[in-house]
C-alpha cells in the first residue's frame, strides 16, 4: 500500500505511458535546477523578462509531460491566495494615484508591483510542478541528503512524506463520523464550533500517533538518524541536463541585461 501510494504521488503530475527526461535523471539535477530558476525569477524585475520566464516555465511541463489538467487545477487554488494580494497592494503602497475606490487611493507603483509578484510567482510555481512534483517524495530527500542539506531537514521532510497520507485518512475518518451525526455545514455558531472540534481531534489524534511512532521506532533501534538505502549515481546526462536548463533559465535574465 505504502508504494502504490508513492508511485500515486510521483505520477500524479505526469501524463500516462510517458516518462520524461526529468522524472528519469539524478534528483539532484531537478532540484538544483528548481533553486536556479528560482533565483533568476527573484533577480528578475521587468515585465517582459518575467513574461520570458513564464514562457519557459510552460515550456518546463511541455517537456516533463505533465497533466494540464492537474496543474490548472493547482494554479487555481495558488491563484486564490494572489488574488488577495493583487486587489490589497495596489491599495497599501505609495506613488501615484491610479484610481480611488471608497475613499482608497490605488497607485500606479502598487499595481505594477503586484502584476510583478504575479508573474513571478506563477513561473515559480510551474517550474516547480514541472522539476519537483514529477518526482518520487522519497528521491527528493536522497537527493537533497546528497546534496549536503541539513539531515534534520531531511529527516522532517521523509516523515512528512510517509505520514501526511495517514494524516489525511484520520482527517476523512473525523469528516465521515460528523456526516453520520448528520452534520450540515452552514454560516452560523455551531458549524464553526464543529470545524474547531474537528481540528483539535485531529490534533490530538496526531500527537497520540506520533508517540506511537515514536515508540515503535525506538523499539526497533531508532537512534536518531535515518539511513538511506538508494546510492544516486550522477552521469554525463545529468551534467548536460542542468547545464541545458540552466542556460535556458538564464535567458531572461541576460534579456533584462540588454533592456536596461
Amino acid at each position: 500500500m505504502a508504494e502504490s501510494q508513492k508511485l500515486m504521488l510521483a505520477s500524479q503530475l505526469q501524463a500516462q505511458h510517458h516518462l520524461s527526461r526529468f522524472s528519469l535523471s539524478d534528483p539532484r539535477v531537478n532540484i538544483l535546477a528548481a533553486g536556479i530558476f528560482a533565483l533568476v525569477a527573484v533577480l528578475l524585475t521587468q515585465w517582459p523578462a518575467l513574461m520570458l520566464l513564464l514562457g519557459l516555465a510552460l515550456l518546463f511541463n511541455v517537456m516533463a509531460g505533465t497533466r494540464w489538467r492537474s496543474v490548472i487545477k493547482r494554479l487555481l487554488a495558488f491563484e486564490t491566495f494572489m488574488l488577495l494580494l493583487v486587489l490589497m497592494l495596489p491599495f497599501s503602497m505609495p506613488g501615484e494615484t491610479w484610481f480611488r475606490l471608497f475613499g482608497l487611493s490605488a497607485t500606479i507603483e502598487g499595481a505594477s508591483q503586484a502584476l510583478t509578484i504575479l508573474l513571478r510567482a506563477n513561473a515559480v510555481v510551474l517550474a516547480l510542478l514541472a522539476l519537483l512534483a514529477i518526482r518520487e517524495p522519497v528521491s527528493l530527500g536522497y537527493g537533497a541528503a546528497a546534496l549536503g542539506f541539513p539531515a534534520k531537514l531531511i529527516h522532517l521532510f521523509m516523515m512528512t512524506v510517509r505520514y501526511i497520507q495517514v494524516l489525511g485518512d484520520e482527517f476523512q475518518r473525523l469528516r465521515n463520523a460528523m456526516k453520520a451525526r448528520a452534520f450540515e455545514p452552514a454560516s452560523n455558531w455551531h458549524t464553526w464550533r464543529s470545524y474547531g472540534w474537528l481540528m483539535g481531534m485531529l490534533l490530538v489524534r496526531s500527537m497520540e500517533r506520533a508517540q506511537r511512532i515514536v515508540d515503535a521506532m525506538r523499539c526497533r533501534g531508532f537512534d536518531g538518524s535515518l539511513y538511506l538505502r538508494s546510492q544516486l549515481l550522477w552521469r554525463k546526462s545529468d551534467s548536460l541536463l542542468l547545464l541545458g536548463l540552466s542556460l535556458l533559465a538564464l535567458v531572461p535574465l541576460v534579456w533584462q541585461q540588454f533592456l536596461e
